[in-house]
């Protein structure tokens, strides 16, 4: 069966489709390389020994996507990763990222409303809880007005998945809402590697301690958490992956209970920023050079997640430790810095 993978190329989609084709899937890419590089193709294909199909392709084009699913006609389901994901930079830049993030969500799902099967999952966040009044945090917690753009377009983007399953009963839907992920396959051939400076915390830690950067900031030590930094579920990007292809086959299997699912995905514990930094310092024998700045606009005090959901239903759990993803992510970094 051939799967779409939107944003293919990415961190978390690169992963994905390793995960897919071991499971026997083919799979077509779509990435516009604007956060991307067509080099992980190499690195797909060293792991797998099989090459994916990639097309080069801004899904903003509503006639670039039609034209795609017309050569496509074979497509079995779609895993939508391409989207704009920087909190900061949301804040400063709303009109991209909801042009980005909605506007090639709806593109998809008009040339998914003419097929006969449509599964579909949905790259989502827990930033659509905003700041959640209990800790850890159940599919069932209220959804806030976002604190980000970016958190916004997730919720907006939900909710346009939720109205068209009403209507268009070929359309079967699994939101998976990460935490926060991180981390590399353990091969080291694919990782995560931002174009520009790194918005995620860990490939910050990464690049200074390989010198790329001077000093890594600290957003806040005055958050009312144990050490006065934000605390968040940091989830190996592998075990993250795996999900995608587990809620894949729920559909495909017909054990969906509803058309539209909705599932935390994270490790069911919380991590603050000092704790990642000291995770890494232990796993890679380095002293991080990082400084206490001011608290950055979008940012919530506290996200982890209630996984009973995702482990009960789904049958999925992360099995990897914090120290496990700060290690692959060291790996990662060491390799493309020939360090």
């Amino acid at each position: 069966m051939k799967i779409l993978v939107t944003g293919g190329l990415g961190f978390i989609g690169s992963h994905t489709v390793v995960e897919l084709q071991a499971e026997g899937f083919e799979v077509v890419i779509i990435d516009d390389c604007s956060n991307a590089s067509e080099n992980v193709l190499d690195g797909i294909s060293a792991i797998s020994g099989v090459r994916p199909l990639f097309e080069k392709l801004d899904l903003r084009i509503k006639h670039d996507v039609l034209g795609f699913f017309e050569r496509h006609p074979d497509l079995g389901g779609v895993i939508h990763f391409a989207a704009s994901k920087a909190v900061g930079e949301s804040v400063e830049k709303p009109l991209l990222y909801y042009e980005n993030n909605l506007n090639t969500l709806v593109y998809l799902l008009q040339c998914l409303g003419s097929k006969e099967q449509a599964p579909f999952i949905f790259s989502s966040s827990c930033t659509v809880y905003g700041q959640a009044d209990k800790m850890p945090i159940t599919e069932d917690a209220p959804v806030k007005p976002a604190e980000s753009p970016y958190g916004n377009t997730k919720q907006i983007g939900e909710e346009i998945l939720r109205d068209s399953c009403r209507v268009i009963p070929q359309l079967k839907v699994v939101a998976l809402r990460y935490f926060n992920p991180i981390g590399a396959h353990p091969s080291a051939d694919i990782g995560e590697l931002p174009i520009g400076v790194p918005q995620n915390l860990v490939p910050f830690i990464t690049q200074t301690a390989a010198g790329l950067r001077e000093k890594l900031s600290v957003f806040g030590n005055d958050y009312p958490t144990p050490d006065g930094t934000c605390i968040r579920d940091y989830i190996h990007v592998v075990d993250l992956a795996k999900a995608h292809v587990v809620a894949l086959q729920r559909i495909l299997n017909g054990k969906q209970k509803e058309n539209y699912e909705v599932f935390n995905i994270g490790t069911g514990k919380g991590s603050s920023v000092l704790e990642v930094i000291k995770s890494f310092e232990r796993v890679s024998g380095r002293s991080l050079n990082y400084v206490i700045a001011d608290r950055r606009p979008g940012d919530i005090i506290s996200a982890y997640a209630d996984t009973t959901r995702a482990n009960e239903e789904l049958g999925w759990k992360a099995i990897s430790t914090l120290d496990d993803a700060m290690k692959s992510a060291w790996d990662w970094e060491r390799k493309i810095r020939n360090i």
